[in-house]
């Protein structure tokens, strides 16, 4: 009977974990705008300053457009450079020993739509890992696996925004969430990993969502 017992209760804890993860997806999606305003979105303009190191500072543009287009552009010595990007065919990135753009036949471009979007369609498993703190906030730690990748979402507990996420080879900070028209977003992102060699720091002081953008905004 003690058997059975700790049989129930270990499916049952894995129901009540599976329930709890999409429970926080779930607010953290409602709370931030709502699936259709989420899914109205079709473009976005960010724009402020990116600092490398300690006194490296770029002005900064990402174009982003459904469903994978992407451009970033620095401006340094008050010429404005494309640094990554994909066209919808192509990939692109800086090579720096270079000091020109090349193409990436290997490059893999994000999706427009974060991965809480449509999570269980696109295959994803999540698991609710309880609560742990991010610098003096409590969140509620959430894992998404998909196939061997596996990344961790740590979601304030009061607010349900993002505040950390964990990569494989990246840690992200989000934070200063600030209203886009029905949305909400992040104006800084922090961006750290193991080597040290890309991290860097995002402040914005402008988003704009479903900007109309030139034709060919997104050629190289």
């Amino acid at each position: 009977m003690k058997k059975l017992l700790l049989v129930f209760g270990l499916i049952f804890s894995q129901v009540t974990f599976a329930q709890t993860a999409k429970e926080i997806i779930d607010k953290n999606i409602e709370l931030s705008g709502g699936l259709i305003n989420w899914k109205l979105l079709n473009s976005v303009l960010l724009q402020g300053k990116v600092i490398l190191g300690i006194k490296d500072e770029y002005p900064i543009k990402i174009y982003q457009q459904r469903p994978n287009l992407t451009k970033t552009l620095i401006t340094t010595n008050g010429k404005e450079t494309a640094i990554e990007g994909f066209d919808g065919t192509k990939g692109y990135a800086m090579n720096y020993a270079a000091n020109k753009l090349q193409e990436y036949p290997e490059y893999v471009p994000e999706s427009f739509d974060n991965d809480f979007i449509d999570w269980e369609s696109k295959g994803f498993d999540a698991k609710y890992l309880g609560k742990e703190k991010v610098g003096e906030i409590y969140c509620h730690k959430v894992e998404l696996t998909k196939n061997v990748n596996k990344n961790m979402y740590y979601f304030d507990t009061k607010t349900y925004m993002l505040l950390k996420e964990i990569k494989k080879d990246e840690t992200v900070i989000y934070s200063d969430y600030r209203k886009v028209g029905n949305l909400v977003m992040p104006f800084r992102i922090e961006s750290s990993s193991p080597k040290k060699d890309g991290d860097y720091v995002m402040i914005l002081n402008k988003i704009d969502g479903n900007k109309a953008f030139p034709a060919n905004i997104f050629k190289f």
